[in-house]
């Protein structure tokens, strides 16, 4: 049994076409054919979109691995009781909905495991929509490797660090950072705190990638250079172990003699990545207005109408308020696209209390929302001829085209906050007609 050292790099870019070898010579040169393997390998071909896609949205990687991907036995058909895709357990609300953060469990309890539905739309067979969920545990994977077939995970990883090892190689993410594994790479999830608490969306639509920046410019929001793929690593790894598919909505498991992490060398453009959202170029007003929250825009997912996404993932980090003649904070809204919000780090300046670490929020296609009774009086009576610094604060939102339809087993969960509503209650009038 081997496996390469837990010492490993990263490649910087987003959606760059990269070449990385754990062993010198692996790698095809010259005019060589991709599927000219040196030492012994097998060549295997990753494709994360049709092989016809125009080229700056064309997905694949050439993998160089000890044994190919269909050396399993046949997949059994396995129950899972929190992660699922049923969207469709309740009616839609238009209530607004908050939640506290849910309970770590007892019981050891892996990444795997520890996957809680949320809600979503859509699903795997629609190819559009979005699954959202959140994740609890306690315990490294321990001889079992997962893979998505239904969509890409975007890991926000709120309390403890994790280290997701790929057959790409390894990812390690704290809070603060993101992880994205694309759609049917296979993994497991290791915790070197020994708990992990954080957040999931699960891309059934298109991959996500950097949005447009248009009269911004060239230097705004996320900047390419600071997506960090890594370096190829591999295990050469022989035992009983387990292989876990997630395919349209439910999961599989199949015996495996091998560790499926056994790539040595690849190149390509499909892989994970990682960033630090500590490095977002936050853009604002500087004048009197409020611009948009899609500003914010780290990732988006696009659908297949032009300026509508099928999935946006957006942060509200620290950073400056200086327009004037304006109420600063995030002001009362309502939405054609429907908001899950999660808290990283710290306050959000929209709220008082209530939206705590680890928690969480929805508000559906125009349901109204905004700033809390305090938070309101606060801003409005603030000094705006002086900038106010936002800092401590990492807030962030998976936004969706479609509703988002709440899990049964979340709002059937005590953390719901079934008062929630009770913080728009003491907004007061003011209007005054001669005023």
């Amino acid at each position: 049994m081997s496996h390469t050292d837990d010492t490993h790099g990263y490649q910087t870019g987003f959606g760059n076409e990269f070449a990385t070898e754990a062993v010198a010579g692996v790698l095809p040169t010259g005019q060589n054919s991709p599927q000219r393997v040196g030492k012994g390998l097998y060549a295997e071909q990753l494709s994360g979109s049709a092989f016809t896609a125009p080229r700056h949205r064309n997905l694949r990687s050439w993998l160089y691995r000890i044994r190919p991907a269909a050396q399993h036995s046949p997949f059994d058909e396995m129950a899972h009781a929190t992660w699922h895709n049923r969207f469709d357990e309740a009616p839609a609300t238009p209530n607004q909905l908050r939640w506290d953060p849910l309970p770590m469990p007892a019981a050891p309890t892996d990444f795997l495991d520890g996957l809680y539905t949320m809600g979503g739309n859509g699903g795997p067979a629609e190819q559009a929509g979005v699954g959202i969920h959140q994740y609890l545990a306690n315990r490294s994977m321990q001889g079992r490797y997962l893979y998505d077939a239904d969509g890409e995970l975007l890991i926000v990883p709120q309390q403890g660090r994790l280290r997701i090892r790929t057959e790409l190689g390894v990812v390690d993410v704290e809070p603060m950072e993101i992880a994205v594994v694309p759609r049917g790479v296979r993994f497991l999830v290791e915790l070197p705190d020994g708990e992990a608490r954080g957040y999931v969306a699960e891309n059934f639509g298109a991959p996500m990638h950097l949005p447009d920046l248009g009269p911004i410019g060239a230097n705004g929001l996320a900047h390419p250079r600071d997506f960090l793929t890594p370096r190829a690593a591999y295990e050469d790894l022989e035992g009983d172990f387990t292989l876990v598919a997630k395919f349209q909505g439910t999961l599989w498991q199949a015996r495996i003699g091998h560790s499926p992490l056994d790539v040595v060398g690849w190149h390509g453009n499909y892989a994970p990545y990682k960033y630090d959202l500590r490095r977002f170029n936050t853009i604002g007003s500087i004048a009197v207005d409020h611009p948009d929250p899609s500003i914010f825009t780290v990732l988006t997912s696009a659908s297949d109408t032009p300026g509508v996404a099928n999935m946006d993932f957006v942060i509200f980090p620290p950073r400056w308020l200086v327009a004037e003649h304006t109420f600063r904070p995030p002001y009362f809204h309502r939405n054609v696209a429907s908001e899950f919000m999660g808290l990283i780090h710290g306050a959000y300046d929209a709220k008082a209390g209530g939206f705590v670490p680890g928690g969480s929020s929805l508000h559906n296609c125009m349901s109204g929302h905004g700033p809390d009774a305090a938070s309101f009086e606060k801003a409005s009576h603030a000094d705006v001829t002086k900038p106010d610094h936002i800092t401590g604060t990492m807030a962030f939102m998976f936004e969706t085209r479609k509703v988002i339809r709440p899990s049964r087993q979340a709002l059937a969960s005590t953390a719901l906050q079934g008062n929630y509503y009770e913080c728009w209650r003491d907004l007061k009038k003011h209007f005054d007609p001669a005023g």
